[in-house]
């Protein structure tokens, strides 16, 4: 790469975020197992990741303070390019935990592939999560073990997710449901409502 070519990549991501937020996703990233160029923005309470023996994966990301990371021994948790965690969300890695690319995860979301103790049986069960790319959480929301969120999904704010969430529809509730579609023509959503 020609200097001039990174000379303006270097400009292009400095307008976007600080040396400071660089530097403290630098810091972030040291327990992850690979990672793209993180960023942190907000720094009390500076995010935290508790990593017993797993694998975390992340492409060039965005965190902001508060975000709580958990992953157990032999998980995986994978985030995807371009994708941003807001404010004191957590995530609970048992066995594996997959985030798409571009997807938005607004404040105090909850993202478990665990229920974390045994219920009704004699062991914990844990089922994959995956939210697939240009996915929308909500504020509030809680995305229960066992679900995949299609892409370009929107997730309203206080939902509890706790079965599959098909591409481009809009779910909100306790527990979710459907709300409307997404039209998609060209890059530009429309929201649909269903019925």
């Amino acid at each position: 790469m020609n200097v001039n070519k990174l000379s303006r990549r270097i400009k292009k991501r400095l307008s976007k975020h600080s040396v400071g937020e660089h530097l403290a996703g630098l810091w972030f990233s040291r327990k992850f197992t690979e990672h793209g160029i993180l960023v942190v923005s907000g720094w009390r309470p500076f995010p935290r990741v508790i990593n017993e023996g797993g694998v975390i994966k992340a492409e060039n990301c965005k965190f902001y303070a508060g975000v709580r990371i958990e992953v157990g021994p032999d998980a995986t948790l994978t985030i995807g390019n371009g994708t941003y965690i807001n404010r004191n969300t957590l995530i609970v890695s048992r066995e594996n935990v997959t985030i798409g690319r571009d997807c938005r995860i607004s404040w105090d979301v909850v993202i478990m592939d665990s229920d974390l103790h045994p219920l009704n049986s004699p062991t914990v069960i844990h089922k994959p999560v995956t939210i697939r790319d240009k996915a929308w959480i909500g504020c509030r929301s809680i995305i229960l073990k066992g679900v995949t969120i299609g892409e370009g999904a929107v997730i309203a704010a206080g939902s509890v997710v706790t079965r599959d969430i098909p591409p481009y529809t809009i779910y909100g509730g306790s527990p979710a449901r459907h709300l409307a579609d997404v039209k998609t023509s060209g890059t530009n959503p429309n929201w649909e409502t269903g019925s």
